[in-house]
């Protein structure tokens, strides 16, 4: 599997941590949440799998957490791993992510994590902001892959890495 962003560090004991992420589009624009605490940072919605939680589960979950939306999940696209610290758990994990292509249904309310804010930007323009290098390489292969949703339908099948 891939692997972006921090080296392993091998004076650390890592957490295994499966998550599951989207890549939300409607148009040319995709979904991004910036978390302000306790790192700064712009991500593809998302977040950890709870236990008894299937992977599409925790993407909705987090999805409508982080942004307010509910979304349709369809397709998978692709996995990688990152070695990183998790200061707000106080560990240090070694994260699958799970991305999958969604498109937005319905905008429920404001997001209900504390310190997120939902951004609605241009796809293309949103791979420099995100923070990780795995996000940034996902969103740039559904982006060259024309994985834009026109009229309800998803287009293209992006390549998964």
């Amino acid at each position: 599997m891939r692997r972006y962003d921090e080296s392993v560090r091998h004076d650390v004991s890592y957490v295994e941590r499966q998550g599951a992420y989207g890549v939300i589009l409607q148009g040319e624009k995709v979904l991004l949440t910036h978390q302000a605490e306790p790192v700064p940072e712009t991500q593809l919605p998302g977040g950890g799998i709870d236990p008894n939680e299937w992977p599409l589960q925790a993407l909705r979950r987090e999805a409508l957490e982080e942004t307010g939306w509910s979304v349709k999940v369809i397709r998978f696209l692709a996995a990688y791993r990152r070695f990183s610290h998790m200061p707000e758990y106080g560990l240090w994990a070694r994260k699958t992510h799970r991305v999958y292509l969604c498109r937005p249904v319905r905008r429920i309310g404001p997001p209900q994590e504390r310190g997120h804010t939902a951004i609605w930007v241009p796809a293309l323009a949103g791979i420099p902001m995100l923070t990780s290098a795995g996000d940034r390489a996902i969103l740039a292969i559904a982006v060259a892959a024309g994985a834009h949703s026109d009229g309800g339908r998803i287009a293209a099948k992006p390549k998964c890495l």
